[in-house]
C-alpha cells in the first residue's frame, strides 16, 4: 500500500497512523525540564534507570491490542522502531545518562498537512528519539513524492535554556499555581522548544499550549514558518506542571471540545471559540484516584482519548465516565485497555500520530475577532 502523508486536525476520518511501543523505556535521571515535570511527592522522584522487565510487557501487550484494534477498523498501522535508550546521551553543549522511550509518538511528530515535523523537545533525554521513527519517514518519502520530511531546528539545551532552581522542594502547590498562571516556566526564551503534543491542530489554525515544554519563542518559530497559518498561544492555569495539551483541551469534532474543568482555558482566551460557535463543555472526571505507578501524567489521562472520526472515539477502557460522556455527546465509543501503558508516555492520542486522515485545510474560525492569544 502506497503511503499518502496528509493530516489538518484530529478528528477528521483517520486512516493511517503510527502506534508506538515500550520496548527498553528507560526512566530518565534528573534534568532541568524533566525535574520540574515530575512532582515532588512522587515515587519517580531521584529514580532513574531501565522500566521493570514485566511493565514492558504489560504496556506492550496493551499497545499491540490497541494496533489490532485500529487495524480492525480499516486503519493502517505502522509501529516505530525501538533504540536502546540506556545508553548515555552527549553532545558538545550536554550530557545525560539515558534516552527515553518510543511509546508515545506524539510527543515528537507534528503532521501538518503533507509534512511530519520532528519537534524541538527541551528534555535532554529525547534528544535523539525522533531516530525511532526514522525508517517510517524514510518510508514515506520514498512511497509518496509530496511528502515533507522535516526536522525542526535541534536546540542546543544548555543551561541558558532553563531557569535553574525553578521550584524550591518546599514550593506549595499554591505557589506553583500562581507561578504557571503568571506564565512563569522552567524554560526560558532562550531558543525554540516544543513538544508536538502541545500543538492542537485545527486546519488554519494551530493552538500552542505554553507551559513546561514549549516556549513563546518556538510560536513565533509557527508563525514565521507557516505564514499561511494562525498561531495562538493559550495557557490552563489550573495545572501545576503543564505539559501537553491533549489531556487538557481535546477537540471532538468541528465545533465542540472537552475541556479538563480544573484547567478550564481563560475567559479572555475563549474569545476566539465564542466567535466561531464552537462549544467547550467540561471532560468527565476521571474513574481513578491515582495514575498507575512510575507514571508522569495525571488521572486526566482519562480525556486523552483518540478520535477516530466526527462519530467514533477510542477511550480507555475503565474510563467509564468519559465514555458515558463520549455517548451522551453523540459518539461511538470503542473502549480500549490502556492502563498499563499510562506510565510509558501517556494514554491513547499520546500513543499515536498521524500520518493520514482524510480532509483539507479549512478555515473552522472565519471570524477573527480581536484575539488576545494570536502570536
Amino acid at each position: 500500500m502506497t503511503t499518502i502523508v496528509n493530516s489538518w486536525n484530529d478528528f477528521d476520518p483517520l486512516k493511517h497512523v503510527i502506534v508506538g511501543r515500550a520496548d527498553f523505556s528507560v526512566i530518565p535521571p534528573e534534568e532541568p525540564a524533566t525535574s520540574e515535570k515530575v512532582p515532588i511527592d512522587s515515587e519517580m522522584r531521584g529514580m532513574w534507570g531501565p522500566r521493570p522487565t514485566a511493565t514492558v510487557e504489560a504496556a506492550n501487550e496493551q499497545l499491540d491490542n490497541y494496533a489490532k484494534i485500529l487495524e480492525g477498523l480499516g486503519i493502517k498501522v505502522d509501529r516505530p522502531t525501538p533504540l536502546q535508550w540506556n545508553q548515555a546521551i552527549t553532545t558538545p553543549d550536554f550530557r545525560t545518562e539515558s534516552g527515553f522511550t518510543q511509546m508515545p509518538p506524539r510527543d515528537i511528530l507534528l503532521t501538518i498537512g503533507k509534512e511530519i515535523i520532528s519537534s524541538a523537545n527541551s528534555f535532554r533525554c529525547r534528544y535523539f528519539e525522533y531516530l525511532a521513527y526514522w525508517p517510517l519517514m524514510k518510508q514515506y518519502f520514498d512511497e509518496d513524492p509530496e511528502f515533507l520530511w522535516t526536522q525542526a531546528p535541534r536546540p542546543r539545551l544548555t543551561d541558558k535554556s532553563y531557569k535553574h532552581n525553578y521550584y524550591d522542594e518546599k514550593i506549595s502547590l499554591e505557589e506553583r499555581l500562581e507561578r504557571t498562571a503568571a506564565k512563569d516556566f522552567v524554560t526560558t526564551e532562550f531558543e525554540p522548544m516544543w513538544d508536538a503534543a502541545d500543538v492542537m491542530r485545527v486546519g488554519k489554525d494551530l493552538f500552542i499550549q505554553h507551559g513546561l515544554t514549549t516556549n513563546r519563542t518556538a510560536m513565533e518559530w509557527f508563525k514565521r514558518y507557516y505564514p499561511d497559518l494562525r498561531v495562538h498561544a493559550v495557557n490552563f492555569p489550573g495545572d501545576p506542571y503543564p505539559i501537553h495539551i491533549d489531556a487538557t483541551f481535546v477537540p471532538l469534532r468541528p465545533g465542540l471540545i472537552i475541556n479538563n474543568p480544573h484547567r478550564r482555558l481563560p475567559e479572555e482566551q475563549r474569545k476566539i471559540f465564542e466567535a466561531n460557535d464552537w462549544q467547550i463543555v467540561d471532560a468527565a472526571q476521571p474513574a481513578h484516584d491515582t495514575p498507575p505507578p512510575l507514571c508522569y501524567s495525571s488521572v486526566w489521562l482519562s480525556m486523552n482519548c483518540l478520535v477516530i472520526d466526527h462519530k467514533t472515539v477510542c477511550v480507555e477502557a475503565s474510563e467509564v465516565h468519559q465514555m458515558e460522556q463520549m455517548d451522551k455527546l453523540g459518539m461511538n465509543v470503542i473502549p480500549v485497555p490502556f492502563r498499563d501503558a499510562y506510565a510509558f508516555g501517556g494514554g491513547l492520542h499520546c500513543a499515536t500520530a498521524d500520518v493520514y486522515r482524510e480532509g483539507t485545510c479549512e478555515d473552522y474560525f472565519p471570524n477573527q475577532v480581536d484575539d488576545p492569544t494570536l502570536v
